[in-house]
């Protein structure tokens, strides 16, 4: 479906791709789409053993962010047990604590994103 969709568009000075998927969690680590950085979203809401359930796509992971941090008491959310887990099977993944509500975590996500853009595109395109 994304190859198809791609096709239809004018990818000359594209500068960013999001591609999301709005499946389940289980399906999207088993396909390559290309991607230079593959992110996984964890609401605290669902809770911090999110990766031990999802271990394929948490491995797969090269961010986890961590949304409506701002919630997290109220969910009885536990950051040091979902830190415990990411170590165990995402220990590579960078993770941000991000609010939209509050706007906590928002630049340092930014920032990383600016700077992965800066990378990507200083790549030389023929290179292998």
């Amino acid at each position: 479906m994304v190859g198809r969709a791609v096709k239809q568009l004018d990818l000359n000075g594209l500068e960013l791709l999001i591609i999301e998927n709005v499946g389940n969690l289980v399906c999207p680590a088993s396909y390559d789409l290309g991607e230079d950085l593959r992110v996984v979203l964890l609401s605290v809401a669902e809770g911090e053993d999110k990766p031990l359930k999802y271990p394929p796509m948490f491995q797969a992971a090269d961010v986890v962010i961590v949304s409506k941090i701002d919630l997290a008491q109220a969910c009885g959310f536990e950051r040091e047990t979902l830190a415990t887990n990411l170590r165990r099977i995402a220990p590579k993944a960078k993770v941000f604590e991000t609010s939209a509500k509050t706007g906590q975590g928002m630049e340092a996500w930014r920032e990383f994103l600016l700077e992965k853009q800066r990378a990507v595109g200083s790549r030389d395109p023929l290179a292998v």
